[in-house]
């Protein structure tokens, strides 16, 4: 990647780069856009929503929901960026040299010491997702009708994001040496996983009852 941020990068550049023989951007950075889109059609029926008279009785909430979602697109906007930085230096950690013991040793030390942060990003990546389900709802039950379909992409945006962390989370901990740390990231992340799935399915089975 180039030293422009990803962020600022148009959607045909950020896909070609998506698409090259590069390790990065991938799927843990896509994982992060997704769960950013979400946020960002949640944003859109708020906006819509504000200020109608027919939902007058909404508007408190409809604005605090806004604050929330607008503070986690910029969250989750951040992580894209995150997924590639670690995965890079991963990759440095991969390439050191392995000739001697003592090289070898360092290089596993310095593996597996990214390893961790690799996999506390995507863990992160999740948490957020799982928040942009949760957010998704609410907009699907008091949005504006006219925007309620976005609502319903909004959720299966976010559902899509927490379920790709999700593999990432899985992938690095199998790598992991230290065992402890590894079953507790993946107790955390089941903890995040816990009720998603029925809640993005009730969300999306209201969203087409609206419709």
């Amino acid at each position: 990647m180039s030293e422009i941020e990803i962020k600022d990068k148009s959607i045909d550049v950020f896909l070609d780069d998506l698409a090259s023989k590069s390790a990065t951007p991938g799927g843990g950075s896509v994982a992060a856009l997704m769960g950013a889109q979400s946020a960002a059609l949640v944003s859109m029926v708020c906006n819509l929503t504000i200020g109608k008279p027919k939902y007058a009785e909404v508007e408190t909430d409809m604005q605090a929901l806004l604050e929330k979602s607008e503070a986690l697109r910029d969250r989750l906007t951040g992580m894209i960026k995150a997924d590639v930085d670690v995965f890079n230096r991963l990759m440095a950690a991969y390439s050191l040299p392995k000739e001697s013991d003592a090289e070898k040793q360092q290089r596993s030390a310095a593996i597996q010491l990214v390893l961790k942060e690799a996999t506390e990003v995507p863990l992160n990546c999740a948490s957020a997702c799982a928040e942009a389900v949760k957010l998704s709802q609410i907009a699907a039950q008091k949005g504006s009708i006219a925007v309620i379909s976005d609502a319903g992409v909004a959720v299966m945006a976010a559902y899509a994001g927490l379920k790709s962390a999700a593999l990432n989370v899985y992938i690095n901990t199998a790598s992991l040496k230290d065992k402890t740390f590894a079953e507790a990231k993946l107790a955390e992340l089941e903890k995040i996983l816990h009720g998603v799935d029925a809640m993005a399915t009730e969300t999306y089975s209201l969203v087409k009852t609206k419709l």
